[in-house]
């Protein structure tokens, strides 16, 4: 998680984070490419807020492991290499575990429909399950 600015990283909002999260655009969805494609980076501890996708989100685990919850399920962990395909309008939340920080590859397609709906923050005893 060391000089990520350096590595084209940029701090994301915080009123959607529980902790210090960071984004490197790979892909900017325009006019051709109906996609974004970016690298979030999770300090240790780190989750986003409840939230849904117009379309569907594809993560990719790099490194860590990733916390994924979707609404009324238990937390299930993902390890490095591990998809996700979060269907449209699942209300879910993601982020590191409390031990180490993690990196994932955030695919989201028909970019034209919206990228994200954001909602509440995920409490600690979410968070703990």
């Amino acid at each position: 998680m060391e000089d990520l600015e350096h590595k084209g990283f940029k701090a994301v909002p915080s009123e959607y984070f529980s902790g210090k999260a960071f984004l490197k655009t790979l892909v900017a969805a325009d006019e051709v490419t109906n996609c974004n494609i970016s690298d979030v980076a999770f300090e240790k501890g780190c989750r986003n807020n409840w939230h849904t996708h117009p379309s569907n989100q594809i993560l990719i685990v790099k490194e860590g492991v990733c916390y994924y919850q979707e609404e009324g399920k238990p937390i299930q962990k993902f390890a490095v290499g591990e998809v996700i395909n979060i269907l449209p309008g699942i209300k879910h939340w993601h982020g590191a575990s409390p031990d180490e920080p993690m990196v994932h590859i955030a695919i989201n397609i028909n970019t034209d429909k919206g990228m994200v709906n954001w909602m509440e923050p995920v409490t600690d005893e979410q968070y703990n399950g």
